[in-house]
């Protein structure tokens, strides 16, 4: 295998649930990638600088106050070419379109599998062939949306997101409590 083809299979995987990352790590190993793993940024920048995978999956909220968004620039700052799915069990619109603008190429609500992701890196150059539906948004999906939109911007602080948002951290707090995020 030529060098060039072996950096295009080198797989970046960027979560700090170290039992998913070693399932998904070993998924993708199965598949013919050579795997590496981190669980925040300075480990994604120690790595860039010794290789330069071609696959990234990142997932979008890291320990503490982490964002993953901030990966997915570093990354494609150093790669452009990189294809970066982004991983999130904090699904919305806002940081979806965040995540396409810094560089990822596919933006994934979990759960999502090897075959979904894998799909995904196949999708990067995005098709004209989406369902497009008649329903509307509903204003509790609206809501919901907002929550995460603040909690990204706050760093997923909750107490901060409550205050921006004008209601009680306890009252965020159950709402987020309802809903079920994996």
């Amino acid at each position: 295998m030529t060098e060039t083809a072996e950096a295009e299979r080198q797989l970046l995987i960027v979560e700090d649930d170290a039992a998913f990352a070693r399932t998904l790590g070993k998924s993708f190993e199965r598949r013919g990638y050579a795997v590496t793993q981190a669980s925040n940024a300075e480990e994604v920048e120690t790595l860039l600088q010794a290789q330069s995978p071609g696959y990234a999956v990142v997932d979008l909220k890291l320990n503490g106050e982490a964002s993953g968004l901030a990966c997915v620039q570093m990354l494609h700052r150093h790669n452009p070419k990189m294809l970066i799915v982004v991983l999130t069990g904090f699904a919305s619109i806002a940081t979806a379109v965040e995540a396409i603008k810094l560089g990822a190429c596919h933006y994934l609500a979990k759960p999502s599998n090897t075959d979904d992701i894998e799909a995904a890196f196949g999708r990067a150059a995005g098709t004209t062939e989406v369902e497009l539906t008649n329903r509307s948004t509903s204003i509790k999906t609206l809501e919901w949306e907002r929550i995460h939109e603040m909690l990204a911007e706050t760093g997923f602080n909750i107490s901060e997101t409550a205050r921006r948002l004008g209601m009680h951290r306890r009252t965020l707090a159950r709402k987020l409590g309802k809903q079920q995020v994996k």
